[in-house]
């Protein structure tokens, strides 16, 4: 996929994108192979790939989403967090991210292409625990099994907000597997939609909050991790 044929896809899907927010992807898509040779920022480095396997693949689950605020938890290297920033400038994005040398580069990609988001150097459940209920979306893509992310991630949402996973084909497992982590943090899967992205389907999984969060979670990460919710 190149530059236009991302473009024809997203208005096939209802999103158009500017000749504006193609430039600023296309800078990112520089910085991102510049930077990838000095860090691990991606295994995705080709052109075409990066088009379709990162941009496209950022940019569709959000297409129907209202609200004013979106947290990306775990971030990495902007991943859903900046294409969402750049395509849908209406959203203030706020990326999470525990590693500073990402963190480096999301601030270089910030000022670069000239956008209004927030970057934060914390792990995810640290951030949770000081902006509770604050999101009206909360995504993550990449990060964990859906267990460990719904508790990182529910806490940071208000109550009738979304979380949005974007997953590969394991994601009904995930589903599954996680309905004590559901039951527990209030929250019901509302839909789930499969999206084809290059040889493959990716499955977007949007959950909606109905009660506050226990305020014990999240717990500390060693915790989450040694024994998750429901499992």
């Amino acid at each position: 996929m190149n530059r236009k044929e991302f473009q024809s896809a997203c208005q096939r899907q209802g999103v158009d994108v500017t000749d504006k927010q193609l430039d600023q992807l296309e800078k990112y898509l520089h910085l991102l192979q510049e930077w990838n040779q000095k860090m691990n920022l991606t295994a995705i480095d080709e052109e075409d790939q990066i088009w379709e396997k990162h941009f496209y693949d950022c940019v569709i689950p959000f297409v129907h989403e209202t609200g004013e605020t979106i947290c990306d938890v775990g971030s990495g290297a902007g991943f859903p967090g900046i294409p969402v920033a750049i395509v849908y400038p209406q959203f203030h994005v706020t990326l999470v991210e525990p590693l500073q040398k990402r963190c480096r580069f999301l601030e270089t990609v910030k000022q670069e292409l000239g956008l209004d988001i927030q970057i934060c150097n914390e792990r995810a459940e640290d951030f949770a625990k000081k902006n509770r209920a604050q999101f009206d979306i909360v995504t993550s893509r990449a990060v964990a099994r859906l267990t460990i992310l719904l508790e990182l991630c529910i806490p940071l949402l208000r109550v009738t907000g979304s979380f949005i996973a974007l997953k590969g084909k394991n994601a009904e497992n995930e589903v599954e597997k996680a309905k004590v982590a559901m039951e527990t943090l209030h929250v019901i899967l509302k839909d789930e939609k499969t999206v084809r992205v290059a040889d493959a389907n990716h499955v977007n999984l949007y959950f909606e909050k109905m009660k506050p969060t226990s305020k014990k979670y999240p717990r500390v990460y060693g915790q989450i991790k040694k024994k998750p919710l429901g499992e």
